[in-house]
């Protein structure tokens, strides 16, 4: 276990959100690091469709 990764489990949230915060930058192994997939992706106006309940007539 690395110092920071002991600090994480001794000090509390503090160290454990420091810790997660510089391993966000640190590549996975397919290359973009965890903020990078974390990145919205472009999106899409859904339609909207008008929905009535009851019986067709």
């Amino acid at each position: 276990m690395t110092d920071d990764e002991r600090a994480a489990v001794d000090d509390g949230q503090s160290a454990l959100d420091a810790l997660l915060d510089r391993l966000s930058e640190v590549p996975t192994p397919a290359g973009p690091s965890p903020r990078e997939l974390n990145q919205p992706t472009a999106s899409h106006l859904l339609p909207i469709i008008e929905v009535r309940q009851g019986t067709h007539r």
